[in-house]
């Protein structure tokens, strides 16, 4: 017992810090600080009671397609939990080929809002949030700013595209080409 004791009593009497707190928004993410790499627009689409699609367009600073793909999510019909699904696959496809200064944008202003503020406390996207809150503090060259539709549109095109092909697989589907063909 004292070998427990001891150690714990010794740990009690320690000074007490202030409670861990997470940054301010301001200083966790702000928008875009500096030129991107590239940018990253992404979008989800959801067709209720079905099934859910995402689209992901990689473009320069100035705008130029380099990338674009669709992802599929079968049964999931929660536009937020989409939303914030796409943008986790955009994140680990940019870190899978070592792309480390990105911005990236989107037209879900609720999901971007809790990003920046570091609010987990949503129960439908608490674990998935955390994973993507978790990228971006390891990766400080990401960044994430609200775009509005009309400015979403080419990520919004491909989520369309790659929700209109389910249930085949996209993967096997042009999406930067075809994208290129409607721009």
């Amino acid at each position: 017992m004292r070998q427990f004791t001891q150690p714990y009593e010794e740990w009690v009497r320690l000074p007490v810090d202030k409670p861990f707190q997470a940054p301010a928004a301001a200083d966790h993410q702000p928008d875009h600080v500096g030129l991107p790499v590239v940018i990253c627009g992404w979008d989800g689409a959801t067709r209720r009671g079905s099934h859910s699609a995402g689209g992901v367009v990689l473009m320069t600073p100035n705008r130029d397609i380099l990338m674009a793909t669709g992802v599929q999510f079968p049964v999931i019909d929660d536009p937020l939990v989409v939303e914030l699904l796409v943008l986790r696959e955009a994140v680990l496809w940019c870190m899978g080929h070592i792309l480390y200064n990105v911005g990236f944008e989107g037209d879900a202003k609720v999901v971007i809002d809790k990003i920046k503020r570091v609010d987990t406390r949503d129960s439908r996207l608490g674990a998935i949030l955390e994973e993507v809150l978790h990228y971006f503090a390891c990766n400080p060259g990401f960044s994430v700013r609200f775009i509005g539709r009309r400015s979403n549109r080419l990520a919004h095109m491909v989520a369309r595209k790659a929700l209109s092909l389910y249930p085949t697989m996209s993967r096997y589907f042009d999406f930067h080409a075809w994208l290129i063909s409607k721009v």
